[in-house]
């Protein structure tokens, strides 16, 4: 309560007033949007291509959060420029809430290379949704089958093996860059136009390495024409528990690729968190959990301040990796 001095005061000078009776104002309307949301439909914003990881699991987990909010969750697709083009979308929404972005560490990459959007400054980061590790593959025909055997035969052979990335500053040629880094290893990199033809000419041998998803990788280790030397997480992954982490050969490596969910600059606190657990709610249930395993995804769900972190940590670490290779973005 104000004290009978300072209503006297007030009255004696009523612009103060004014100005206390429009920040109670203002909060009270903070509060009551917070509780009233969502109250209209809410747009996520996929920066890749309808079909894709990202998309398929956005639509399970927007499934989800239709049946708790009782609002429907439009995907919108909007591909380009490595992510620009979708994070320019957001960056530019209100901050209510209602326009989101489900962002991939393949964007934070992109967007630090360009320079133009840094997440965890730029945006109100809502949570890590789900991770999936990426792996270290090689040309069956190459005659080694462990992460220490790579390194010895790259240094006995300076420059000589071809790694293949699906593009210049992709998350797979940041990967064996930074591997690069930590090991001293020369080996050359060689961007591709996608997957597709990255993985025929591993399989043949006019490359020998490369760093991808552990999900895409899998048929072609199954078949026996590549195999997965090492995983990028400091833990095995799930979906290849008998493969070994790099980290044990190489300590300090360490790329995890992940889902996440990115608010406007802006948006409150009180929205980001009701955002945060109505996810970790969807996270729960049996259709999600399945759906990662199909992914070859595991379950995150951190809270916003462990997605700050994380993203500020990893934009330090591959800022590093992009100067240090001299890494710019394509003419």
């Amino acid at each position: 309560m104000v004290a009978r001095d300072g209503i006297a005061s007030l009255r004696a000078h009523p612009r103060q007033l004014l100005f206390l009776f429009a920040a109670l104002a203002a909060s009270g309307e903070g509060v009551c949007a917070a509780e009233l949301f969502p109250s209209k439909p809410i747009r996520i914003i996929i920066a890749v291509p309808h079909g894709s990881g990202p998309d398929i699991l956005a639509r399970q987990i927007g499934g989800k959060l239709t049946e708790v909010w009782g609002q429907q969750i439009v995907i919108d697709s909007r591909p380009g420029a490595t992510g620009l083009v979708g994070a320019e979308i957001v960056s530019k929404s209100a901050p209510d809430g209602y326009t989101l972005w489900f962002a991939t560490l393949t964007q934070l990459i992109g967007t630090t290379m360009y320079q133009k959007f840094v997440m965890a400054r730029d945006f109100a980061p809502v949570g890590m949704v789900a991770s999936t590790a990426f792996g270290v593959a090689a040309n069956a025909a190459l005659p080694i089958t462990t992460v220490p055997e790579l390194i010895a035969y790259a240094k006995a052979r300076p420059g000589q093996l071809l790694f293949a990335s699906t593009g210049q500053g992709s998350t797979g040629h940041l990967c064996m860059e930074f591997f690069k880094s930590l090991t001293g290893v020369e080996m050359t990199h060689v961007p591709y136009k996608g997957a597709v033809p990255a993985n025929a000419d591993l399989m043949s041998g006019q490359v020998q390495i490369t760093c991808q998803s552990v999900p895409s990788l899998l048929n072609f280790v199954k078949s026996g024409r590549i195999r997965l030397l090492g995983v990028t997480t400091l833990k095995p992954t799930v979906i290849a528990p008998d493969v070994p982490t790099i980290a044990e050969t190489v300590p300090g490596f360490e790329l995890l690729g992940w889902y996440g969910l990115l608010a406007p600059k802006g948006t409150s606190k009180e929205i980001v968190s009701k955002i945060n657990k109505a996810v970790l709610q969807a996270l729960k249930t049996p259709e999600v959990q399945e759906k990662l395993i199909s992914l070859g995804a595991e379950a995150a769900g951190t809270t916003p301040e462990e997605f700050d972190r994380s993203l500020q940590q990893q934009t330090k670490r591959w800022s590093k990796v992009l100067a240090d290779a001299g890494i710019k973005p394509a003419p």
